[in-house]
């Protein structure tokens, strides 16, 4: 019998089509051996090294027509994919194929798994999923556990996560150590092995290394970035090309603990009751050219991921945090927007151009603020606070979504430890900046739109009509109307928000209308901001952390002539604009840079748990004021107010009697007492677990016999029995669903 690599090679030197029967004659197959030779033809097929053809096969180059594949990469919104299975004879590496799926942008993940149809197309190879298929974890993250009969499991990290998985091999690991392991075998009874340990998991910077394999955020540079980055960094800084704008006092207004300075400002009056004002943009565009190692790395990146102990960069540090930022005293490059506002606030025109800039003073936010409140501020900061009373004006007239949105902030000491928690106070001088930063990123927009240029727009919806009704159903619950034939504004959401003097009504509706909105994302199609009731709106201010922001400094560049040259011996890029790529189409690589951004926000949210379940593992038994901030049959959501942390208030703990699920409320309603919970009510809850590894909590009442205890009661009916609603669930006492009723009837 031939081997498989001679059927190969008698396939691709045949002149002739060669089917079953040619390869029996060429190897002189007879009888028994001719089904031996059916059934190696049918084992090359279902691996790809052969097409399935009975008359004529052909080489395939190891790709089945129909396999298994796993995401390996998203690049530019696309999924690029390789065979879950690939064991060639000669140690090739598994060929890349794009998936092309159906709709807008990608909705698959790396490390995700399809049944695919594959294809060759010119020198590569596409796939057409047809399936997606269910998670083989690969690796996993843990923390090593030892029962008392010295087996070894692995605890999960993740909340979602409840059971431990069983260890066959250890590699070394101690209990309590934080590791990486992957599956021993194809079944699950297997267990994992230690593949890495990382250490102790509830050691400094421990958290955010959690979330950066969690979400499989890059976080170190490939040499050739890095040598990329070095070699722009010396790029020098023509004075005869750009506008020369260090005599002004141009200063940059950011957080104390900043790691970066891409945006400052600067204003004075024009004597007509308006004021001419700049906003400098760190000229990351300058330094990162299209088409280089360090592009396409930023590019995969999409946006920089700041956690509390450390900031996985966009950029290189030699740029992000040294030759692009906006330091004080030092010349920079940088692209500079103009601005013309009137005595209203409205800006009435702007320019771009590419300038040399040198920061009078880069100032903390409190800083900033103290210094005007106390009339100490220099005329040109107090020239800035000036100039953003006008821009404030213009806000107030488009009246903007205002929602309450705290922000929390996790202050280390010197060693990494948690030193406090608590939330972002909100100062003028964060609007200041705010206010000056939309201006600018208006003028973009409208700038580019004025050449007919492409743009990456920062998209904001209006709520669709389904998230519409469904708050219109939720608001009624409190006799509040929403009319859905009228034109849906921020207007009206403020007005509604404005109407209610009770706190905690306005809280619940508060959330009602945050849960109504769509989420953010980048585009080329221009569908306004609905939030900032804008019209036309694009990110400018933050290239680097943002890669949108960069393509849009791209874009300006093409648009406005401002290409600088650069000497013909450096080893980079030689043009600053947009690639020719990105100018015909860029749905895709904003598709990809959303979805990095999603990315972002979930490791960001996940890593502040983390930091907040260790900061109160030490408090576990306190009571704290909480807010309710979701409800479902089994329990109740509720997060510390004034420090945040979400945790679970199981429906068991409750009260001896049955609770009623109303689905449209969102509430939790007792069978006999009446006793009613609801989204932003204010409860006293102790707190019962912290676990800092999941970043997960979990609170009970006051005295679990007696129920919460609460600070405000709403919406207690008299106990005794009534008709049951239609389409509410019952739970028992243990938390487990009761009997679903409809209209009195049990099913």
């Amino acid at each position: 019998m031939p081997s498989r690599q001679q059927v190969l090679d008698f396939i691709s030197s045949s002149s002739e089509p060669a089917g079953k029967r040619e390869i029996a004659r060429a190897f002189g197959l007879q009888g028994q051996e001719k089904i031996k030779l059916k059934a190696l033809l049918k084992d090359m097929a279902d691996e790809g090294l052969i097409d399935g053809k009975r008359t004529a096969f052909h080489r395939m180059g190891g790709v089945p027509r129909v396999t298994v594949l796993r995401v390996v990469e998203i690049e530019d919104g696309e999924a690029i994919a390789i065979p879950d299975s690939w064991h060639p004879d000669d140690g090739a590496p598994p060929p890349r194929l794009r998936l092309i799926e159906k709709g807008r942008g990608s909705a698959l993940r790396k490390e995700d798994r399809v049944l695919a149809r594959t294809e060759e197309a010119g020198k590569g190879w596409i796939a057409h999923p047809m399936k997606k298929l269910p998670a083989r974890i690969d690796q996993v993250m843990g923390v090593v556990e030892v029962d008392k009969a010295g087996k070894g499991w692995l605890a999960p990290i993740d909340k979602r996560v409840r059971n431990a998985t069983p260890i066959s091999d250890l590699g070394g690991a101690e209990p309590g150590q934080l590791v990486l392991a992957e599956p021993a075998g194809r079944s699950p009874r297997s267990g994992v092995k230690v593949t890495e340990v990382l250490g102790d998991p509830l050691a400094p910077r421990a958290f955010s290394l959690i979330a950066i394999h969690k979400y499989g955020i890059p976080y170190a540079f490939p040499e050739e970035a890095l040598a990329e980055a070095q070699k722009a960094a010396k790029l020098p800084l023509s004075e005869a090309d750009r506008e020369d704008l260090r005599s002004l006092p141009i200063v940059a207004i950011d957080p104390a603990d900043a790691r970066d300075h891409d945006d400052a400002i600067w204003a004075e009056p024009d004597g007509e009751g308006g004021y001419r004002a700049l906003v400098a943009i760190a000229d990351v565009s300058f330094y990162v050219r299209h088409g280089g190692k360090l592009d396409r790395e930023a590019r995969k990146r999409g946006n920089s991921v700041y956690f509390p102990d450390r900031v996985v960069p966009m950029l290189p540090e030699v740029l992000s945090a040294d030759v692009c930022s906006l330091r004080e005293g030092e010349d920079r490059a940088a692209m500079a927007c103009h601005l013309t506002i009137d005595a209203h606030g409205r800006v009435t025109s702007w320019r771009f151009t590419r300038a040399l800039v040198r920061i009078a003073e880069v100032i903390a936010y409190e800083e900033a603020h103290r210094r005007i409140d106390a009339g100490e501020g220099a005329p040109h900061l107090v020239h800035l606070w000036e100039a953003w009373r006008l821009l404030e004006k213009a806000r107030f007239a488009r009246d903007p979504l205002e929602l309450e949105l705290p922000e929390r902030r996790v202050m280390l000491d010197e060693q990494g430890r948690i030193a406090e928690i608590s939330l972002r106070e909100r100062l003028d001088a964060h609007r200041v900046v705010e206010d000056f930063m939309i201006a600018a990123n208006v003028a973009a927009a409208k700038a580019l739109e004025a050449k007919v240029a492409p743009v990456v727009y920062r998209v904001h919806e209006p709520p669709s009509r389904e998230k519409l009704v469904a708050l219109k159903d939720y608001l009624a619950t409190f006799d509040r109307k929403l009319a859905l034939g009228q034109v849906i504004t921020p207007s009206l959401f403020n007005r509604m928000l404005k109407d209610v003097s009770d706190d905690a009504e306005k809280a619940l509706i508060m959330e009602a209308v945050l849960r109504s909105q769509t989420q953010a994302y980048y585009g080329p199609r221009n569908a306004g901001h609905f939030g900032l009731s804008l019209g036309s709106y694009a990110h400018f201010t933050s290239p680097i952390r943002r890669y949108s922001d960069l393509l849009v400094h791209r874009a300006l560049v093409d648009a406005y002539h401002l290409e600088q040259p650069r000497p013909k011996d450096h080893a980079i890029p030689a043009t600053s604009g947009l690639s020719e790529a990105d100018r015909a189409d860029l749905s895709r690589v904003s598709d990809a840079i959303s979805m990095t951004e999603r990315r972002a926000m979930e490791a960001e949210r996940d890593t502040i748990d983390r930091y907040v379940a260790a900061w109160l593992a030490g408090r576990v038994g306190e009571v704290f004021d909480t807010r309710v901030t979701g409800v479902q049959k089994f329990g109740l959501f509720a997060t510390i107010i004034g420090l945040g942390g979400d945790g679970l208030v199981p429906v068991s703990t409750l009260g001896a009697e049955r609770f009623e699920f109303d689905e449209k409320a969102q509430a939790l309603e007792g069978e006999m007492s009446g006793e009613r919970y609801t989204r932003g009510q204010i409860l006293k809850l102790r707190l019962a677990e912290a676990n800092p590894l999941t970043g997960a909590l979990k609170f009970e009442p006051v005295d679990v016999a007696e129920g919460v205890q609460r600070i405000e009661r709403r919406g207690r009916r008299p106990a005794g029995p009534r008709n049951d609603a239609k389409g509410k669930h019952m739970v028992g006492k243990r938390g487990r669903p009761g009997n679903i009723r409809h209209s009195g009837k049990k099913r």
